[in-house]
């Protein structure tokens, strides 16, 4: 059970996006937030909400296994980006 005097703190995730909704940010570049909908929109509007949860999982553990693995890329924070999505979809935000 969760101790309530902690349920008003805000979660490591929440303080570093500052309260910016997972689609007003894209980690590594602009390639699509340049387009007119972005994939995970898209995705989102086509699959079951069970199944956009899944690829939401799927990406985020995607993206923390290769943390470390491919040069260049920020995949710590995709992996955390793709967290917030998902925790935006299970609290009801989107």
């Amino acid at each position: 059970m969760i101790d309530p005097k902690y349920t008003d703190r805000p979660t490591p995730m929440e303080s570093r996006f500052n309260g910016t909704r997972a689609d007003d940010l894209q980690i590594g570049g602009d390639h699509y937030k340049e387009m007119g909908v972005q994939p995970w929109a898209v995705m989102e509007a086509v699959l079951t909400r069970e199944e956009f949860i899944g690829f939401l999982k799927g990406n985020a553990i995607k993206y923390a296994m290769r943390q470390g693995k491919k040069q260049d890329s920020n995949d710590t924070g995709k992996a955390r980006h793709y967290m917030q999505k998902l925790k935006e979809v299970l609290d009801g935000q989107r």
